[in-house]
């Protein structure tokens, strides 16, 4: 699952996408790109992508490709092993694809909450210094729209309007 980033040099909005054209559109701009801010738009935090362009790849040794793979004790009923070993594949890689369909799932619209924590996150950094941040805050958990239109009103255009909608899931 790739993320969405978005990148702001002040109060401007410069860019958002996924990291490589994030990435592209920060390189372009050389070394001005060293003093924007980039944030993850799941989580609303700040974050840092190597400007550098891809790493080469060591060559792998043998075996698996280090995927992170954890062993872990999974508990089911007789009537879901039996039923996962009809799948092709085996357990393992039915388990991982209902896992990842499940993420991609929720992943498609944020909870309530996981959108209030990334709007919190973000205006902490762009607006935490500006008036009206704690109205917009309270309003933002109180999930009260119109308070937080109200309380951010006269935020920067880019900075209003990122926030709210990190927050959109959260005004339903």
């Amino acid at each position: 699952m790739t993320r969405t980033l978005t990148a702001f040099a002040g109060d401007l909005w410069i860019a958002t996408g996924d990291e490589e054209e994030v990435r592209a559109t920060l390189h372009a701009m050389g070394t001005e790109a060293q003093s924007l801010l980039l944030f993850d738009d799941s989580t609303g935090r700040q974050v840092d992508i190597d400007l550098r362009g891809p790493v080469p790849q060591l060559p792998r040794g043998r075996g698996r490709p280090r995927l992170g793979v954890q062993a872990r004790e999974v508990t089911l009923l007789p009537r879901h092993w039996d039923w996962l070993a009809t799948q092709p594949g085996g357990a393992s890689v039915t388990l991982r694809r209902l896992v990842e369909a499940a993420r991609k799932d929720a992943g498609a619209k944020p909870s309530p909450r996981t959108a209030m924590d990334a709007a919190y996150h973000f205006l902490t950094v762009m607006a935490g210094d500006r008036a009206g941040y704690e109205e917009a805050i309270r309003a933002l958990y109180a999930k009260d729209r119109a308070g937080f239109e109200s309380a951010s009103a006269d935020w920067p255009r880019a900075i209003r309007d990122h926030g709210a909608a990190l927050a959109e899931a959260a005004f339903g």
